[in-house]
Order: structure tokens, then C-alpha cells, then sequence
């Protein structure tokens, strides 16, 4: 199942800022739970990947088996799995409108698109796992109710830079995928080495 509970106990317990930091969050850093500051856990390497795979599902916010599936279709990918894998998560069309500054977040980006506010070449996508290629063209669909909330989320966005492989029209409330991103523009602070190798278990 796709996680729906509390974000700020996510991040604590990851000790990373996986969803918007919250007040909560900067009063209380540490693991959550009565001990939480003052625990210390065991790191084994198995636990190392498992936190490393929690870490990355919870942060792109997909299910175990959607998170698997993306991570076989890696797999059988020519090139290096782990960098393959993060490029699927990366283009996905919701984390594509997330950081087009679309949306607030990814679980917002992925209702956007889930509701029928998102178009890819002009033609209505409601599939936030669509993967896009480099070329195609995101865009809010015309409706006064999908832009308005774009616009909205564009606004309360402005401090995040959008990456250099995508090309943004603010103005025009649509964006373009120039091309594939490279290790070091995608999602950072995540070791996928360590995924790799907890799925070859």
C-alpha cells in the first residue's frame, strides 16, 4: 500500500527532509517514539538497504509492488541498474509536474494528474507513473480550475530551482523534457547502490 500517514514521523525517522519540513519536525529531529533521542539502533547491511529503499519509496511515494516493478524494469535496462532505477522515479510524469513547480509536492503532483489536470503533448494524461521522454512537452490543461491550481502551487514554489533538464514556461504553465537527467541532477542524498543490492538478496 502507498503510504498516507504522518510525514513528520517519516522524516524523523529517516533524519531527511523526504516530505515539507514541518515545525514538528524542527522541534524534534531525532527518531520518533518515547526514546527517540536518545536511541541508538544496531546498523546491519541489511538494514542499511532497507532504510535506504524505505527512504527513496517513501520519498517518490509509490507501493512496494509499484516500487519493485520500476526497480525490474531497471534491471533489465542496458546501462548501470541503480542510476536507471532513480532516471524511472525521476521521469515519472507526477515527480516531472512536482518539479516544474506544478505542485507542492509529489502527493500533490500525483493528484493533479490523477484528476485529469495534466496533458503531455497536448493530449490529457491521468497516469502519475507515465513515463516521459525527452521532447515531449507537460502542460495544465485549460480548464480555469487547473490552472488556477498551478498557479497557485507556482507561487508558493518559487524558492525551488527547477532542473536544468527540464525547460520551464512559467507564463504559459507548461515545461518541456530536453532530455534525460544525469546521476548528478537527480534525487540526492539517496545511495542506490545500497537498493541494488538489498533487491539481489
Amino acid at each position: 500500500m502507498r503510504y498516507t500517514g504522518p510525514t513528520t514521523r517519516i522524516n524523523r525517522r529517516f533524519k531527511a527532509e523526504i516530505f515539507p519540513i514541518t515545525k514538528a519536525y524542527e522541534r524534534k529531529p531525532y527518531l520518533p517514539g518515547m526514546h527517540g533521542a536518545h536511541l541508538k539502533r544496531r546498523v546491519s547491511d541489511y538494514s542499511l538497504g532497507l532504510n535506504e529503499k524505505q527512504k527513496l519509496r517513501f520519498m517518490f511515494g509509490l507501493s512496494e509492488a509499484q516500487f519493485r516493478l520500476a526497480f525490474e524494469k531497471a534491471k533489465r535496462a542496458r546501462g548501470v541498474t541503480g542510476e536507471n532505477f532513480l532516471r524511472l522515479l525521476e521521469c515519472r510524469l507526477d515527480n516531472i509536474v512536482y518539479l516544474m513547480g506544478f505542485a507542492k509536492t509529489r502527493r500533490a503532483a500525483r493528484q493533479l494528474v490523477g484528476h485529469g489536470h495534466v496533458c503531455v503533448d497536448g493530449h490529457k494524461v491521468n497516469i502519475p507513473s507515465y513515463t516521459c521522454k525527452p521532447g515531449e512537452t507537460v502542460s495544465v490543461c485549460e480548464k480555469v480550475a487547473s490552472r488556477q491550481l498551478a498557479i497557485r502551487s507556482l507561487d508558493e514554489s518559487q524558492g525551488r530551482n527547477c532542473p536544468p533538464w527540464l525547460t520551464v514556461q512559467a507564463e504559459n504553465l507548461k515545461g518541456t523534457v530536453d532530455r534525460l537527467p544525469v546521476r548528478e541532477e537527480m534525487v540526492p542524498g539517496v545511495d542506490e547502490q545500497l537498493i541494488v543490492e538489498f533487491y539481489s538478496r
